[in-house]
């Protein structure tokens, strides 16, 4: 367990660095970052707080076993290559859909972010059952 100011400085920073996580995640096809950019940083906020607070307070926040995460995200990661197949496209082709009506479509989502979701899944989850065998219960 840590110190007092380790405790408190690991209350104020994991959120905001989970945050920064996410933002790296959807930066990341077009710019620095993605997928696993975004995970090797939510695997240092929750790293920090596994030291912090111990793997059991990891385990209680987290709430979902690390393999199944990884096992999830190798399965969208799989989806998101296996969607161009419909089309008759390669695998890990990227496709896109708008949101809105035709040309007025003013917001896109692509097979490229899901892709991206689905390696941060996996990355996130290994770093994590990493993290939970080195601190030990």
């Amino acid at each position: 367990m840590g110190t007092l100011i380790l405790k408190t400085a690991t209350r104020l920073l994991t959120g905001l660095i989970l945050v920064f996580s996410v933002y790296l995640l959807f930066r990341g096809h077009q710019s620095p970052g993605g997928g696993f950019a975004g995970a090797l940083v939510a695997g240092t906020a929750f790293a920090l707080f596994a030291i912090s607070e111990g793997a059991q307070a990891l385990r209680r926040a987290v709430r979902i076993d690390p393999r199944l995460l990884t096992v999830i995200g190798l399965l969208t990661a799989l989806a998101a290559g296996m969607t161009a197949a419909i089309d008759a496209k390669p695998f890990l082709t990227g496709l896109w859909w708008g949101m809105g009506h035709g040309a007025d479509a003013h917001a896109f989502i692509g097979t490229p972010v899901i892709f991206d979701i689905g390696v941060y899944l996996t990355v996130l989850g290994t770093i994590l059952t990493l993290v939970l065998a080195l601190e030990g219960d």
